[in-house]
């Protein structure tokens, strides 16, 4: 486990400012989340992807939580949640972590903000709880199969190579802090707030557990999971939506953008040509504007 305070008493502890809060998963594992903002069974859930944890929504927290709740969890092996090495890290059972979080903290109604893999993690929960779903912020990601995957993402799944580069190398989060990036740099705070919770193998098992996870194959065993997902999108075809994309994601391009407006058409689309995949951070105030005046709006 990492602990936050004496590791980031200057810099990082002004980017991240939040007094932290745990939960045990059903599996037993503790999580770490943000819970910031006024307490009513109405929140925000920002769920983040691969290799981020709630860091990257701190702005995005701190500009909407004077009006709303706003939760933001780490999911099992990320950030500074618990990072068991024999836990199921699967897409179906952080889906249940979810569901239990949300359980736990006795939510009637929650707005979505998704990124990366919490696309699928978030559709996820709303697909088994569709009546708790309000507004949806979609922020380059996907919740459905596709066989589309960036050849350094895709070096990052061979056997034992895989294995070598992301837990031994650290060759997944720490490039991400560069290449997610086209508009500008990631400050020295930023890069370290990223990488804080990765600092050797053991630490990046769920990094490496991600990886392995993406379903590209028919008889990958979170296929079926996916599969259920994608077909229960239709559900929220009345949910007010929006999508903020960047256009430089060398992962999550434009073709995703283009799934989503296939499955949801009408939905409204800030694009950001110039930003990469870490969105928030590389489009800053004016992309965070788009969601905020979104999710505090009528």
């Amino acid at each position: 486990m990492v602990k936050l305070l004496p590791e980031i008493a200057d810099g990082l502890a002004k980017l991240y400012p939040f007094a932290l809060k745990s939960f045990v998963t059903p599996s037993g594992a503790r999580m770490s989340f943000v819970d910031e903002g006024p307490r009513q069974d109405v929140a925000v859930l920002m769920l983040h992807g691969n290799p981020t944890w709630s860091f990257f929504y701190r702005d995005l927290i701190r500009d909407l939580s004077p009006n709303i709740r706003c939760i933001a969890p780490d999911h099992i092996g990320m950030g500074l949640s618990d990072k068991p090495q024999d836990y199921d890290y699967t897409l179906n059972n952080r889906i249940t972590d979810i569901e239990a979080l949300i359980k736990s903290l006795d939510l009637k109604l929650v707005h979505l903000v998704v990124h990366d893999w919490g696309g699928a993690i978030g559709f996820g929960f709303a697909a088994r709880h569709p009546e708790l779903i309000g507004k949806i912020t979609i922020l380059n990601t996907a919740a459905f199969v596709s066989d589309q995957i960036p050849w350094r993402i895709s070096i990052c799944r061979i056997p034992i190579l895989g294995n070598l580069l992301v837990r031994g190398l650290n060759g997944f989060a720490a490039p991400a802090v560069w290449m997610s990036m086209n508009q500008r740099k990631l400050s020295k705070d930023e890069q370290r707030g990223y990488l804080l919770p990765y600092p050797n193998w053991d630490d990046r098992v769920a990094v490496n557990a991600f990886v392995q996870d993406i379903p590209l194959e028919l008889n990958h065993p979170s296929r079926p999971t996916l599969a259920f997902i994608e077909q229960n999108l239709s559900r929220f075809k009345t949910n007010p939506k929006l999508i903020v994309w960047g256009g430089r994601d060398f992962c999550f391009n434009d073709h995703f953008r283009d799934r989503w407006l296939k499955i949801f058409p009408g939905t409204t689309v800030h694009y950001f040509p110039d930003c990469g995949h870490y969105i928030l951070d590389d489009g800053g105030a004016p992309v965070r504007s788009k969601v905020s005046e979104f999710v505090l709006g009528a």
